[in-house]
Parts: structure tokens; sequence; C-alpha cells
């Protein structure tokens, strides 16, 4: 991963920067979360971007036909860049580079929340409290993901820490204890 981030670094620094210069730092923010969890769910498409039969032109175009209703014209640009440049295809690397640097800059905490269900609102909101106090930090980026074979309740990961509140884990640890006394 470190030549990816090698390579992603400059393009998601230069971008951050030129939206910042222009004041639309928070729309494209908006709008690279979006695209990036267009792009992770969409492998038609990342395999379209990678291939080395398509040219750049085609590409462009066909970003432009996909997104140049829904995104910046600085974004657009970014889109055009990384496909003239046969970048295109490390686009998700890009996106997630720039906003991972945009939390470092302004001090957000990035917490992931795993549970066995969809979380509703009121319990999401619970949950964000706990990240404030567990980050140290009242900025939070949270992101949320399902996986039923936790059974119930939720892990919780804001950098190094680990806050297992599911039943899975509470079975692991209770097979662990009776596994050492035994």
């Amino acid at each position: 991963m470190p030549l990816l981030n090698a390579i992603s670094t400059p393009y998601a620094d230069a971008f951050l920067q030129l939206a910042q210069s222009s004041g639309e730092t928070e729309t494209v923010i908006a709008q690279a979360r979006d695209l990036l969890a267009i792009w992770q769910e969409s492998p038609d498409l990342r395999e379209a971007m990678k291939s080395p039969v398509l040219d750049p032109e085609a590409k462009k175009k066909a970003l432009l036909a996909l997104f140049g209703k829904d995104l910046s014209p600085t974004f657009l640009n970014l889109l055009k860049l990384l496909a003239d440049r046969r970048r295109i295809g490390i686009l998700d690397a890009v996106l997630a580079r720039m906003l991972e640097l945009h939390r470092d800059q302004n001090g957000i905490a990035l917490a992931t929340i795993t549970s066995a269900s969809p979380l509703s609102e009121a319990q999401r909101d619970q949950l964000a409290d706990k990240v404030k106090a567990v980050a140290g930090t009242e900025k939070v980026e949270i992101v949320t993901a399902v996986d039923p074979s936790l059974i119930g309740g939720f892990v919780l990961r804001v950098g190094s820490k680990v806050i297992d509140a599911s039943l899975q884990g509470q079975v692991r640890r209770l097979g662990l204890a009776l596994a050492s006394a035994g």
C-alpha cells in the first residue's frame, strides 16, 4: 500500500488544496464520499476504468456521462486529469487519501461502527456521543456497516481503539474464559 499512497497522495493533496482555495471544500468532500461509495459498489465501473483497452478519451466521456451533472467542475477536472494520466484506476485510493487528509487537517476522528443490523437514528446519535468520548474530540466522522455474524450489539473502532459490544464478542470471551478455567 505504501506505493499506492505515494502515487495517490500528490493528487489528493493538490485536489484538496484546490477545493480549499476555491471555497468548495465541503461540497467536494461530500461528493468524494458519494463517488467513493459508488466506485466501491460498482466492480464493472472499476474494471472498465482500469482497462488498458479503453483509451483515456473514452474513459473521460464515460465519466462525464455518468457524473457530469452530479459533480462540481473542479471534481470533473480531477477525473479528466486522472484519465489523461492513466491513473483513473486508482480513483478510490486518491479519494480515500483526500478524505484522510481532510480529517487530519481538521482534527476529525474517523469511527467505524459495525452492527448486527442497521442502526436507527436514535441509536446512531447515542453512539455518536460515545464515539466523541472515546475519540476525545467533538469532531467525528462515523461510518456504519452491517455484519449479521455479530448476532447482536456492535463493534466500535476509533483509530487503534476497539470496543466490542457484540454478542459474538461476548461468546468468544466466554469461550476463552471457560477454556482457561478448565
